[in-house]
């Protein structure tokens, strides 16, 4: 088949020089790939942006008629929409038209716009909040894969911990074999949405999760600190962050400092270090870790005190010594263990 070039030059020659340029600057064929707007055109040669539209109108229903009478824009228009229907109906933007490349070499979305605003053969739905841009066959198809997305997703819902856990994949394979489609399909229909996103981490699940999606520096700090599932410094958090490339702007450490104290998630167990209490990790002065451990374990010695103790914090033994040694609270038995002093 030819080029695009030579396909498209063919397919425009009849039009009147007016009525050329309009389709070149509406659908951006001026090698720019930038689409003019009919109020630019209609200043551009002095006309309403109502007469750059009936010009528009006119030079379309002339490429219908041209398009319906010659073979190779029916045939790249037939095999397109065969496409979709083996795969489902639906195909994001980019993975259709490396398929049409296949077909015209050098065609383009805008020589794919014009022939479908032309001859109205199949549809292409733009990018918006919720969908990347697609190509679709028919309404039905649409639907078919809207339906699929929004029941995926709504199925996902309370399997969070799970799916952020690995098993995502195997939720999606028997959602899948559920609705009695192929997994293929199914793959197209994820692929146009935008409600499923994956971290850098390689998790994979819905957008409005944070664990997926970290919109705040107060998600960020918690999502790595989750995936290192050990205690940071908090200038260690932004550091991670940010080479982690979590969100557009760069984290500083005092913002991450700040985050880390407003939110009861995040407990100090060292000096500017922090662990997940989901982690293990409780908040507390040494004294009140000691009472803690001593009330839990029963009496112990020193030395036992001081491992249990940094197990949850990054306290120093004379530390850990000192305040074991606060008759108020701790009693020393004749054993040389340590318990706590009952009123």
């Amino acid at each position: 088949m030819a080029s695009a070039q030579k396909m498209f030059t063919t397919l425009l020659d009849g039009l009147i020089p007016r009525q050329k340029d309009v389709i070149v600057g509406r659908f951006g064929l001026d090698g720019s790939g930038k689409e003019q707007t009919l109020a630019a055109l209609g200043e551009r040669y002095g006309v309403t942006r109502e007469r750059i539209r009936q010009i528009e109108a006119a030079s379309l229903s002339f490429l219908k008629n041209k398009i319906k009478s010659e073979p190779d824009y029916i045939s790249v228009l037939e095999r397109g929409k065969m496409h979709l229907e083996e795969n489902g109906g639906v195909m994001q933007g980019g993975a259709f038209l490396k398929y049409c490349e296949s077909l015209v070499p050098g065609i383009t979305a805008n020589h794919v716009a014009l022939l479908l605003e032309a001859s109205k053969a199949f549809s292409v739905y733009p990018e918006d909040h919720e969908y990347q841009k697609f190509y679709y066959a028919d309404k039905n198809a649409f639907r078919k894969a809207a339906t699929f997305i929004d029941q995926w997703t709504s199925y996902l819902q309370d399997k969070k911990a799970h799916a952020l856990a690995g098993k995502y994949v195997e939720y999606f394979d028997g959602f899948v074999k559920s609705k009695k489609i192929r997994r293929a399909e199914a793959d197209h229909y994820m692929s146009i949405s935008k409600k499923i996103g994956v971290n850098p981490y390689g998790n994979v699940g819905l957008n409005e999760w944070p664990e997926i999606n970290p919109r705040t520096i107060r998600d960020r700090v918690y999502l790595v600190m989750q995936k290192k599932a050990k205690p940071l410094h908090f200038k260690e958090i932004s550091d991670l962050i940010n080479t982690t490339k979590l969100g557009k702007r760069a984290a500083s450490a005092p913002t991450v400092h700040n985050e880390l104290i407003k939110d009861s998630r995040f407990v100090l167990v060292g000096r500017g270090i922090y662990g997940l209490r989901e982690q293990g990790y409780e908040p507390g002065t040494a004294r009140e870790v000691i009472h803690r451990i001593l009330k839990k374990q029963g009496a112990l010695h020193p030395k036992g005190v001081i491992l249990a103790v940094q197990k949850e914090r990054f306290f120093k033994p004379n530390t850990i010594l000192v305040n074991l040694q606060n008759k108020h609270f701790f009693e020393r038995q004749s054993d040389g263990t340590y318990r706590t002093r009952t009123a």
